[in-house]
């Protein structure tokens, strides 16, 4: 069996949805072992059902395991990661530091312009087998992601950067995942140019400037520039989630204090606002 590459039909609604916030297990790893696992409880406590891994962040899978299994395994959404070979052999390995017999969603992981198609049919396989939930596919590139996208019969995409309130390049991905009823996840819009707003300082930095200026624009209507940050990647329609890294507890309860709280709609239709999305 090989990836479909065929034209799919038109479709507006994705069919997998992962929860709109998930925790990046990406820090986790790095992170002392029992701050790990209160960052993890931290996340689950706050409400966030969706935890992303790989077996590329150090101990981050075993970790999530061990803090997870404390917690119904049907109520949260587990996903990790694979490379182009040896997807069999990952996937047990992945199950085996998780705890769990299954898995909700695999991505392929930064497959670049190789083709995906024995990856593709080996993760089919373990999807029909009930293994794993759904396949996507994880990069930085959004062409790349789009040429799968049009391509490859994929359930979800996951896009570290490329869509925040800096940078909206990908949005002809995200437009074509919405015609295909794919799902898009979003990653990377904490930036450091988000989380470091003092105007006080001189740059000529344009990313930052232009996080100067919406940080002004939120002022008035009591939003902060991380707020919006984490409010914006969702307006678009194929946007289903957005992962948060965090490597403490404080971290994930302010993030998770963040979404939490509304972004008023009258904030998204300002015309200066409108302007520096498009600038």
């Amino acid at each position: 069996m090989t990836a479909p590459s065929r034209v799919l039909a038109p479709s507006t609604t994705p069919r997998f949805r992962p929860p709109r916030f998930g925790l990046g297990g990406s820090r986790l790893g790095a992170a002392g072992a029992d701050v790990a696992a209160a960052t993890i409880e931290a996340a689950y406590t706050a409400g966030i059902r969706f935890f992303d891994t790989s077996p590329a962040y150090g101990d981050s899978e075993r970790r999530l395991g061990t803090a997870l299994a404390a917690h119904p395994r049907s109520g949260f959404l587990l996903s990790t990661k694979v490379g182009l070979d040896g997807v069999r052999e990952s996937v047990a390995g992945s199950l085996e530091r998780l705890g769990v017999t299954s898995l909700d969603l695999v991505f392929v992981q930064d497959p670049g312009g190789e083709p995906i198609d024995a990856a593709y049919a080996v993760l089919a396989e373990l999807r029909e087998r009930g293994v794993i939930g759904a396949i996507g596919v994880a990069g930085r590139e959004w062409e790349q992601l789009d040429r799968l996208v049009r391509d490859v019969e994929l359930d979800v995409v996951l896009l570290a950067g490329q869509y925040s309130l800096l940078d909206r390049s990908s949005e002809p991905l995200l437009d074509r995942c919405q015609a295909r009823g794919v799902a898009a996840i979003v990653s990377g819009v904490l930036t450091q140019e988000v989380l470091l707003t003092d105007r006080s300082k001189q740059t000529t930095d344009p990313l930052t400037i232009r996080a100067r200026r919406i940080s002004a624009v939120c002022e008035p209507y009591g939003v902060s520039l991380p707020q919006a940050a984490l409010a914006f990647p969702g307006r678009h329609p194929a946007v289903t989630s957005v992962l948060i890294g965090a490597a403490t507890p404080a971290e994930i309860r302010a993030d998770a204090t963040l979404v939490r709280q509304p972004v008023p709609e009258r904030f998204w239709r300002d015309p200066e606002l409108a302007r520096l999305l498009t600038d």
